[in-house]
């Protein structure tokens, strides 16, 4: 891990391909007089900075899936994502190390497989069949609610960051921030498709009711295994992530075309 020194330390994470990049914003912390710490997501936690510098939509799930509450601030982060342009980051993260930013809470779920913890989603968690057309029965609950039932290749629970995604390529809604999760079943086998927007509030739990073949579980895009019929797949709201908002990050609401 590479320190610099100076006035309030902003972590910068390194990654495969952009050196380039990551040089800029280094160069951009120390004009503004703050400290550059250059690492891994795990090393910079432990430095604990007062901000963090994310360059991709990649990056920010990993810090997400930490459980954090440093700011963050995205770079190119793509749809969903209150980012900042890379060739605006000089002017931004000179308002990141001055603090002349707000926050912007973006909500992640802790995602257990019948009470085992099976990590953090701050996009989306996926149960699909692992082949291809095989058609599985699934449920959906809320804590008070048995929500549907339905057959399909499998079913997406998306946070409004997550529904710029897949969720969207499987015709789900775009979710504005704070509007809660939705729900939207993938391939579904019936002539009308439906998807359901649930509350912030409270725990959303699938379940494989008969599966065609084994179905396996995917908390952003990361594979966990496989889920037994009967075994409940639940997502929890945990603490929100952080995301540091300056001058020149980009609307929530983009083309995402």
């Amino acid at each position: 891990m590479d320190c610099g020194h100076g006035g309030n330390v902003i972590g910068i994470v390194d990654q495969d391909g952009t050196d380039g990049l990551v040089d800029r914003i280094t160069g951009a912390v120390q004009d503004a007089g703050g400290s550059p710490i250059v690492g891994a997501v795990t090393e910079l936690l432990e430095a604990d900075p007062d901000g963090i510098v994310a360059q991709g939509n990649c990056t920010v799930l990993d810090l997400g899936r930490t459980g954090t509450t440093v700011p963050i601030l995205p770079i190119d982060a793509g749809p969903g994502v209150r980012s900042v342009p890379a060739d605006s980051l000089e002017s931004a993260i000179s308002e990141l190390v001055s603090g002349e930013f707000n926050t912007v809470e973006q909500c992640r779920y802790t995602v257990t497989v019948g009470g085992t913890d099976a990590g953090i989603a701050v996009s989306d968690a996926m149960l699909v069949t692992e082949e291809p057309a095989r058609i599985s029965e699934y449920s959906i609950h809320t804590k008070s609610n048995r929500v549907t039932q339905f057959r399909a290749d499998g079913v997406v629970v998306a946070t409004p960051t997550g529904s710029h995604g897949y969720a969207a390529a499987a015709r789900g809604p775009m979710l504005a921030p704070g509007t809660g999760v939705v729900a939207v079943p993938i391939a579904q086998f019936a002539t009308d498709r439906d998807s359901w927007v649930l509350g912030t509030g409270e725990p959303v739990t699938l379940r494989v009711e008969r599966d065609d073949g084994p179905v396996e579980l995917l908390v952003d895009d990361r594979r966990y295994g496989h889920v037994a019929p009967g075994v409940d797949v639940t997502l929890t709201p945990g603490v929100p992530l952080q995301l540091a908002v300056v001058t020149e990050s980009e609307p929530y609401w983009v083309d995402d075309q």
